[in-house]
């Protein structure tokens, strides 16, 4: 199967954006930011309205794209809360939230990742995580401490485009490292006794995880 085509087709199945929207994915474009594959986005939004959840976290703002994206989607009375370090990238999501008409609704924090998650109390019923992906292991026990119970956790760019299955010796000496820290984080999340978890190989792979609060029983 040819996955580039694939994805391709997906995409033109997608709805028309929003004038805002379309303006940030141009934006996105020009200025190379990354944001979310449209493919990615629906599946976010498809899981937001089947878990209803009240409050949401995100890890990895950037200009607010999947944010936004999100809370099209959550209950009325649902508030995101979103984290970014990248200082250009902020006022571009403050204001791509005020046009939007969801300053009430959006909360953006500013700073690293690392150090908010230690001074956020939870329980969070839904994070979402898509921010430096070899800190992705790093953040995880704050993020599973945050983590409500029975909170689905997503995680985005978990197959780097596929060079995840290559050995590391034909990957280039300076993405070593975080080639070998996505994999780590995968099988950590695929063997962590508290998580349930489906790696999904749609946009550039994520992960759906559901904390179950009980240890899950190997070999069915």
């Amino acid at each position: 199967m040819d996955n580039e085509r694939l994805s391709i087709y997906l995409r033109s199945l997608e709805p028309d954006p929003t004038p805002l929207i379309a303006e940030i994915e141009a934006h996105a474009a020009r200025e190379q930011v990354p944001i979310i594959r449209k493919e990615t986005a629906s599946l976010l939004q498809t899981l937001i309205v089947m878990n209803q959840p009240k409050r949401i976290l995100e890890v990895g703002a950037a200009t607010g794209y999947s944010a936004l994206c999100m809370s099209v989607c959550m209950p009325e009375d649902a508030h995101l809360t979103t984290i970014e370090k990248y200082e250009k990238r902020i006022p571009v999501a403050k204001e791509n939230f005020r046009r939007a008409g969801m300053e009430e609704k959006i909360t953006l924090m500013e700073g690293d990742a690392a150090d908010i998650l230690k001074e956020l109390a939870g329980p969070y019923d839904f994070i979402f995580m898509d921010a430096a992906k070899g800190q992705y292991l790093h953040f995880l026990p704050e993020v599973l401490r945050l983590l409500a119970q029975g909170g689905v956790l997503v995680t985005d760019n978990v197959l780097q485009d596929g060079t995840l299955l290559e050995s590391r010796f034909v990957i280039p000496r300076r993405d070593r490292t975080i080639h070998a820290r996505i994999r780590d984080y995968l099988y950590e999340l695929k063997h962590h006794p508290e998580l349930a978890t489906s790696v999904v190989p749609i946009g550039d792979g994520i992960t759906i995880s559901v904390k179950t609060g009980n240890r899950i029983q190997e070999g069915i």
